[in-house]
């Protein structure tokens, strides 16, 4: 039995799905769930990464976690009770979610040092663990959902910057082999796209997936602060804006990993764009 954590969350919720889509059996747990988040006969419970005890029942029986290394809540995590809850339960594999940012940004507390302690746990907890560090996420584009429904516009700083975005459903199969096939333990594994793209490059592949023109407005750095500090901490958002306007090499890197684990390549934002474009319509 595999337990995925952070089951409503982009990669985890198409993990469900891909790894039900398999015949194995899945429960899926975050802290709100229900049975409308998951595929028809897979089990769900609603538990807190940051309450391990409440964990206890969800790994009893259960051979494999995926771990979502909490996000934003990171710093709230006692990663090592977790795995032990989970040890107890019988778990005998971990795939952890963490962070690019752990090997490029490793004097911050958001990105790299606190993402650090979630890694050192899972490598010294005695189970057979791989980590998944991905870059920025496509799906990310989602905080721009409502102000291209609304006024068909995209506001963004750094327009012409651009990075390897990932999409969540590559992150979601890479995590469904190396949690049911052999071969991948003690690996570290960057997720990235096929090839940097920009924020205005972004805008306008949501553009093309809806047959509309997005006006694109570049945000200046203050503007984009202010805005990001509505829903992420102030660490956080600095980090963020870091990142999207000072990328270091490592973050403009296109990385071989995905086509190494799943044998194609990486999809581009314009794939996405085109799956998701729902949410912008």
């Amino acid at each position: 039995m595999f337990v995925v954590t952070g089951a409503t969350g982009n990669v985890g919720r198409s993990l469900v799905r891909i790894l039900a889509a398999t015949g194995v059996r899945v429960t899926a747990t975050s802290r709100r769930i229900s049975g409308a988040d998951v595929p028809e006969g897979v089990a769900h419970a609603r538990a807190d990464l940051a309450d391990p005890e409440s964990l206890r029942p969800v790994f009893d029986g259960a051979d494999a976690l995926f771990l979502q290394n909490g996000g934003p809540g990171a710093h709230l995590l006692n990663p090592r009770d977790i795995l032990d809850v989970a040890k107890a339960g019988g778990v005998g594999r971990v795939v952890l979610l963490s962070s690019q940012g752990v090997a490029t940004r490793p004097e911050s507390v958001s990105h790299g040092d606190t993402a650090r302690s979630i890694e050192d746990a899972v490598r010294q907890s005695g189970l057979t663990w791989t980590i998944l560090r991905p870059g920025g996420f496509d799906s990310n584009a989602y905080a721009w959902a409502e102000s291209v429904r609304a006024r068909r516009t995209v506001a963004a700083p750094f327009a012409d910057i651009g990075l390897p975005t990932i999409d969540p459903d590559d992150i979601a199969e890479v995590a469904a082999v190396t949690l049911r096939e052999d071969g991948h333990a003690g690996r570290f594994y960057e997720l990235t796209g096929p090839a940097p793209s920009t924020p205005r490059q972004r805008a306008g592949a949501i553009a093309d997936a809806l047959g509309e023109p997005v006006r694109f407005i570049e945000q200046t750095r203050d503007e984009a602060r202010a805005q990001m500090l509505r829903f992420m901490p102030e660490p956080v958002v600095e980090t963020t804006l870091a990142i999207l306007g000072d990328p270091t090499p490592a973050e403009r890197r296109v990385s071989p990993d995905v086509e190494r684990v799943l044998g194609r390549a990486p999809r581009t934002f314009a794939d996405w764009a085109r799956r998701y474009v729902g949410a912008f319509r």
